[in-house]
């Protein structure tokens, strides 16, 4: 589907809701609004979110959603004024301490934004507060959500967000669609303990998923999670361009190849190098660590592994209900779902993550933690002997 073809469905799907009295002074971003029109993606919706208790309390996470100083990408010397869409691994709220519901209120703004892809191409994203993928929230089984999306007036298309946390028609979405500069909210009762994945369901909600509008929700149980040291938050997603992958330029994406499931680009947090280049995993030894790990997707099934380590617990399908499975090699986490992972930190050293699916790894799929502290023989050793730089 190309960029008119959207044009022409918005029109046919209620675009005449944000069109001005004369056809004649439609602009591109009043036609591409009207994808707001009542679709089964727009049953589905979705848009960027912030989560805090009110007043602001543990669990909130807050970035500046419309201003993009600050987050310039500066480790490419060749894009020195491009923004960053790259979520930081790190930022995940901390643990809730709070031992009874409460009304928590998470503020998403959907912001499209041209950015860093790869060393030496652009791209168009979607997303929620300008990262991919879209802020981690934090809340307690039991609480109230209150859900505040806006639009960025900036928007070529109409937003929304499906929450996999609600229990309600379409998680969400299928209580707005705004279009640019408007807005809608909603509200939930989190009933399930668990890690849930959250995306846009405007349709054609594959494309919307594709261009980063995806990230998680926790929902914490009533005792909380075990204290570790370190807790990550990664995403795996799929970008479908018509240029081959490495080109050069602003890419534009391919509706054709996302329907044949055909990426281009295969990333983890938003672009190629996000967590090698940019944004690495860090951990000391002797720390446990936990990654909370989704899929965007929206069609690759991921195969998660961290070459080098064995996960001490993982938590299948973003289950906190079920006992954890031990000893683990690699999980397997589908489109639109989540699994998280836990284990300690023996060995320091650079551990890669991946996809097992490892030829995915040549279109960008990578990840590092560099883990830092004294050397372990004991457990990891090599038996030839290492050549002095002396001789």
């Amino acid at each position: 589907m190309s960029r008119r073809d959207l044009v022409d469905a918005s029109i046919h799907n209620g675009g005449a809701k944000h069109a001005p009295d004369k056809a004649q002074g439609l602009s591109r971003r009043t036609l591409l609004a009207g994808s707001a029109g009542i679709t089964m993606g727009s049953v589905l919706g979705a848009s960027p979110a912030l989560a805090q208790i009110e007043p602001p309390a543990e669990g909130s996470h807050v970035r500046p959603s419309a201003s993009l100083g600050g987050r310039i990408y500066s480790a490419n010397p060749d894009h020195p004024g491009l923004a960053d869409i790259s979520e930081n691994p790190a930022n995940v709220p901390p643990p809730l301490t709070r031992k009874a519901p409460a009304t928590v209120r998470i503020d998403l703004e959907t912001i499209e934004i041209e950015a860093h892809l790869d060393a030496n191409s652009r791209y168009r994203f979607w997303t929620f507060n300008g990262t991919v993928p879209g802020p981690f929230q934090r809340v307690r089984v039991g609480d109230t959500v209150e859900v505040h999306l806006k639009n960025n007036e900036e928007s070529w298309f109409a937003h929304n967000v499906d929450f996999h946390a609600v229990t309600g028609p379409g998680g969400g979405a299928s209580l707005g669609a705004p279009g640019p500069g408007e807005s809608y909210s909603f509200k939930f009762k989190a009933l399930n303990p668990g890690l849930y994945v959250y995306h846009c369901a405007v349709s054609p909600v594959a494309l919307h998923i594709a261009n980063g509008m995806y990230g998680l929700i926790l929902v914490e149980p009533e005792d909380g999670l075990a204290p570790v040291d370190q807790e990550f938050y990664v995403m795996q997603g799929e970008i479908y361009t018509e240029e081959s992958f490495g080109s050069s330029g602003l890419l534009n994406e391919s509706y054709d190849k996302l329907i044949d499931e055909r990426a281009e680009y295969l990333v983890f947090n938003g672009h190629v190098g996000a967590l090698t280049d940019h944004y690495p995993l860090r951990a000391k030894v002797g720390e446990t660590v936990r990654i909370y790990f989704g899929v965007g997707g929206p069609n690759y099934t991921s195969a998660f592994h961290v070459i080098g380590e064995i996960f001490d617990k993982a938590y299948l399908h973003g289950s906190l209900l079920t006992p954890p499975l031990e000893s683990v090699q690699t999980i397997l986490v589908a489109p639109g779902g989540s699994g998280i992972v836990e284990f300690k930190c023996e060995v320091p050293g650079r551990f890669v993550l991946v996809d097992h699916a490892l030829s995915r790894a040549e279109r960008g799929l990578a990840g590092y933690l560099f883990v830092e502290g004294d050397e372990t023989p004991d457990i990891f050793s090599s038996l030839d002997e290492i050549p002095s730089s002396d001789k």
